[in-house]
């Protein structure tokens, strides 16, 4: 116990460096993939504490790779930053505290782990609000060697670690004839009229799908003029569902009527991704019962605690497939201010926020002393992974 402990002194005794930068961060909000000021500073930080540290990993500016190695075998625990801005908005998901929490509990960690042995990594995770920097990385493998990856959203409230819908981002580009619409409709081929049959078809497809299925579209291009047939015209779709096997049959039913909608006007088709496509969360509840813990063993009441929500959408599910991931939530403001709002902006920056950013950090680093010491917690969660991993491939939902 002395050692965990001294994780969580380490943070305490470095809890202005924490604050400053999460304040600087949140001062200074960039969008996904222009994070340069917000991961050098995460970088800095990391490298005085003794990491070593990799920037630019996988060709992607502002990502990066922080390790420190104590020599000694043991469980490779990693914690996950995110540090990128909404649009219009900037921090109002609090990602300047994610990535200063993560970061903050790994430095806690690292004051620990020469006496049990094992490594620690911090990954810089760009874009989480639009392309996930988490997806290549998870399809490059890197996270395939970790024993657990950990990171907490900042909330309104605390909330186990629950789940996120598996997501594919579809855009529909439909290319037909432009004519006059009063002088010669008949030498036309409407663009516009397949994005609608498209919308029609698949209002009608959500009668047919199950509970968890989210099927949502604009049509970000309808045409130039109400007098030209339309010779272009464009919608994006986001397609969800608890599992990535119900999504991939969503996503052909989708495309099917895409397809359809092409065919019955005599238009051409063109389908695309435009965001990386999203595992569903996987939460490993062994893992997420030891933040639990440490949460209630640093006074928080059971009671305070909420079951796990759906969220939407998380580049954490792509990890989660790949080894045992926990994103649970803590809170650090008083009102039922929600995430993406000004108002949890504003108050995401105040003291007592910060000081819960930092109550955050120290139970990531509680957690991963939990994981680095505990033989049996590790039997457990490997377990449980291999058994979900299992069973992940059916059709659920």
């Amino acid at each position: 116990m002395m050692n965990k402990q001294q994780t969580i002194s380490t943070i305490e005794s470095k809890a202005d460096t924490f604050r400053d930068i999460a304040l600087a961060i949140g001062n200074r909000p960039e969008l996904g993939h222009e994070e340069y000021y917000a991961s050098g500073l995460l970088c800095e930080l990391l490298e005085r504490e003794g990491f070593r540290v990799e920037r630019g990993i996988l060709g992607l500016d502002t990502a990066f790779l922080a390790t420190y190695d104590t020599g000694k075998p043991g469980p490779v625990v990693a914690f996950l930053c995110e540090y990128d801005a909404l649009e219009g908005l900037g921090h109002a998901c609090g990602h300047h505290m994610i990535g200063t929490m993560s970061a903050a509990a790994a430095i806690g960690l690292k004051s620990s782990a020469d006496s049990h042995g094992g490594s620690i990594r911090v990954y810089g995770t760009p874009a989480e609000e639009t392309k996930g920097a988490k997806v290549p990385m998870a399809e490059a493998g890197l996270f395939d060697d970790c024993d657990v990856a950990l990171m907490a959203h900042p909330y309104h409230s605390f909330e186990r670690s629950g789940e996120s819908l598996a997501m594919d981002a579809l855009r529909f580009e439909y290319t037909g004839v432009a004519s006059h619409a009063a002088a010669s409709p008949h030498a036309g081929v409407n663009a516009l009229d397949a994005v609608l049959l498209l919308f029609g078809g698949v209002n009608a497809l959500r009668q047919q799908t199950k509970s968890d299925a989210r099927i949502h579209g604009i049509i970000d291009h309808g045409g130039k003029a109400p007098n030209i047939i339309p010779d272009y015209a464009s919608a994006k779709f986001y397609v969800r569902s608890a599992t990535r096997a119900y999504t991939d049959i969503l996503t052909a039913k989708v495309r099917n009527c895409a397809e359809a909608a092409a065919l019955a006007t005599g238009c051409g088709l063109t389908i695309s991704n435009y965001e990386y496509s999203y595992d569903e969360l996987r939460t490993n509840e062994a893992l997420s019962e030891a933040f639990m813990s440490n949460l209630v063993e640093a006074g928080v009441s059971p009671d305070e605690i909420q079951s796990g929500k759906d969220h939407g959408s998380l580049d954490l599910g792509n990890v989660s497939v790949r080894c045992p991931a926990i994103h649970p939530y803590v809170k650090i403001v008083e009102e039922p201010y929600m995430l993406h709002t000004e108002s949890f902006r504003d108050s995401a920056m105040t003291a007592k926020a910060l000081d819960r950013m930092l109550f955050g950090a120290k139970m990531l680093a509680a957690t991963g002393y939990d994981v680095m010491t505990r033989p049996e917690l590790q039997a457990a969660i490997k377990e449980e992974f291999l058994r979900q991993a299992a069973g992940g491939n059916g059709e659920n939902g």
